[in-house]
């Protein structure tokens, strides 16, 4: 069965949601994406969904919408995005800080290079869930 990871922070509604997109776009083969937060906005940062259907042709509106931890199912690994205030926490395995700053408000410069850098996360944790360099064997912790 393929583990389930959940991309976090409080508003879920701009890094955690890009996560989510290029977690399905690039690792589905491997694991389930999943993003949520501790508070919801009506909308997914539409900044992050312009620049996403423009580098990657997914139109995060079609699918997305923000989330409370408690809308998904409890997952394997735990992807806090980089909150600066208090990270949510949630039950998990493995958990990891990726310590991204926040696009909000910023250029298009800042928020193609949150892409990018998710982008290469993602790939990364696919390649380490693949070669067992994560171990899921372990008991949930919060």
């Amino acid at each position: 069965m393929k583990p389930k990871v959940a991309f976090i922070c409080v508003h879920n509604s701009c890094r955690s949601q890009i996560a989510e997109a290029l977690g399905k776009m690039f690792g589905s083969a491997v694991f389930k994406s999943y993003s949520a937060g501790t508070e919801t906005k009506p909308q997914i940062n539409q900044d992050a969904v312009r620049i996403i259907k423009n580098l990657y042709k997914v139109d995060m509106n079609e699918t997305h919408f923000s989330k409370l931890i408690e809308d998904i199912p409890e997952a394997d690994i735990v992807i806090k995005m980089g909150c600066n205030v208090v990270c949510p926490i949630m039950a998990h395995r493995h958990e990891e800080d990726w310590g991204l700053d926040d696009p909000t408000g910023k250029s298009d410069e800042e928020f193609i290079k949150t892409a990018k850098i998710i982008e290469k996360k993602v790939k990364d944790l696919k390649k380490r869930i693949e070669n067992n360099e994560i171990n899921l064997n372990t008991e949930m912790v919060l």
